[in-house]
């Protein structure tokens, strides 16, 4: 009944004219920004971030907060019809989204991405209203051994994100890892794989590197063709609803979906990123066929979609009942709350319990106003693919180079999004898969980081990563996932000759 109670205050205070007016912007302009590919919630949330310095501060969160989960709303269209990520955390949902829209399916994509978008946002609401103190003691009790095992699982699964060889998604990891140590050591202040380049003093940007890999990439991949990418049709009602075996194929990845981003979501640091990425690679490793994923399965699109808007909600989970933000753009808002006078904590419930609750009432009006207003406007997005090449493309890269630039300011960032264009270029032809290495180029530093401190904290004793319980369980699912990819390579290499496909029974 307290509950009941509290929703009640959160509604009474959600529903007022100018905190519906808000978060009706806020949504729409996150969605809109994750359409445009490279411009992010983060570059969206930091230029608001000045103008709600006039505003109460319940409503000035309630717009910036709309912006955040709006962008992951609108992040997949762009990588459905376009192979190009709106933002990072769609970067996974190129996988199958745009084989799906190659395949006449655009509109069941972004029906099917907007459904779990909705669902996964709901999970982590409920989450956030029911379990916020406990989950956030939970997150609380990880060490810097359970960061590192977590997300050394997370980076041996992402190697099945690949179609084809595991091992060259395996390969594609190690050398995100290795991208993401460029730059100075922050422990030691040594300059790491710059070869002189002062610009690689802060690292490489990430949005160069997702953006030239999927986008610039697909460019130069289609470059010379001519027509449109493809001829829709007429859009209707009928054709924007999923088949009855379509629908029942995305229900249990959307819930397992939700399910992971909201427990990922609620560990400090991690972000909705890691949890779309955890989510497929779950999908495919429990899927009868892996082979589908990659050519357009629906649930590779459904349960990333599902998760990363699960972690976008539960992020707020550590972020208001202790004070610790869940990732970088949460940390924007945790600013913008202390710039109006109020300190995320574990009195803040208890101190400010009409901001708290009409900040969650406002989760569910907005996720309602997303699903009303993406389900009308898909048939506008599909109409882009009948956007002959050559104007696409150009004002594609356009996009691209002001959403680089805009980060930092920096022209060196585009060059380096041109470059790893090109690079990206080459891995299509020669079938390494990008999805690894994105997500090996966004855990490498966090892992570093941690696997420093971790052995800090024991003296050097690398048994602190099996002597506790949590961070065992963790490196003994790695060595699982492990085991399950080198099986199938083990059971082919010793198979006997005459059993090996255009090989005769003959001596051996």
């Amino acid at each position: 009944m307290e509950t009941f109670a509290n929703l009640s205050l959160g509604f009474a205070t959600a529903m007022q004219p100018d905190m519906l007016l808000l978060c009706t912007v806020g949504v729409t302009l996150g969605m809109l920004v994750g359409v445009l590919p490279g411009i992010g919630a983060m570059a969206a949330i930091s230029m608001a971030l000045p103008i709600t310095f006039y505003m109460e501060p319940t409503a000035a969160l309630i717009m910036l907060a709309g912006i955040f989960y709006g962008a992951q709303y609108g992040g997949s269209t762009a990588a459905i019809l376009l192979n190009l990520p709106g933002t990072a955390t769609s970067a996974v949902t190129c996988l199958d989204g745009y084989p799906m829209a190659k395949n006449g399916k655009a509109g069941v994509a972004l029906f099917i991405t907007t459904i779990s978008s909705f669902v996964g946002g709901c999970l982590g609401i409920v989450l956030l209203i029911g379990f916020a103190p406990a989950l956030a003691r939970f997150a609380l009790s990880f060490s810097s051994a359970e960061y590192f095992s977590i997300m050394l699982l997370g980076l041996i699964a992402a190697s099945t994100l690949s179609v084809g060889s595991p091992l060259k998604g395996l390969a594609m990891v190690v050398v995100g890892v290795a991208i993401g140590l460029v730059g100075i050591d922050m422990n030691t202040g040594q300059p790491r794989y710059m070869f002189g380049i002062l610009e690689l003093a802060e690292g490489v940007n990430l949005l160069a590197l997702g953006m030239g890999l999927f986008g610039v990439a697909e460019i130069l991949n289609n470059v010379g063709r001519a027509g449109s990418p493809l001829a829709p049709g007429k859009i209707t009602l009928r054709s924007l609803l999923p088949s009855r075996a379509e629908w029942k194929a995305s229900i249990m990845p959307t819930l397992r979906g939700s399910a992971v981003g909201s427990a990922i979501g609620t560990l400090p640091g991690t972000g909705p990123g890691i949890a779309s990425f955890m989510a497929y690679a779950v999908e495919k490793r429990i899927a009868r066929d892996p082979s589908r994923f990659g050519k357009g399965a629906i649930e590779g699109i459904a349960s990333p979609e599902a998760a990363n808007n699960g972690a976008v909600q539960a992020a707020f989970i550590p972020t208001l009942s202790l004070g610790i933000p869940g990732d970088a753009v949460i940390a924007i808002l945790m600013g913008a709350m202390m710039i109006h006078g109020i300190v995320p904590g574990p009195q803040f419930i208890t101190n400010e319990p009409q901001m708290f609750w009409g900040l969650v009432a406002s989760f569910w009006i907005g996720n309602v106003i997303l699903l009303i207003l993406n389900i009308p406007l898909i048939g506008v997005w599909v109409r882009i693919l009948t956007i002959p090449y050559s104007v696409l493309y150009p004002a594609m890269l356009f996009f691209i180079c002001i959403g680089v630039y805009s980060m930092r300011n920096n022209p060196f960032d585009v060059y380096l999004t041109m470059l790893f264009g090109g690079i990206g270029y080459f891995m299509l032809r020669f079938d390494y898969p990008a999805a690894p290495l994105l997500l090996g180029f966004i855990l490498g530093p966090l892992m570093e980081e941690h696997l420093k401190r971790a052995l800090q904290i024991s003296r050097g004793d690398l048994m602190t990563f099996i002597e506790r319980p949590i961070s065992a369980v963790f490196v003994a699912l790695s060595l699982v996932v492990i085991a399950l990819t080198l099986m199938p390579l083990a059971r082919k290499s010793l198979r006997p000759n005459h059993e090996k496909p255009g090989t005769g029974g003959g001596d051996i």
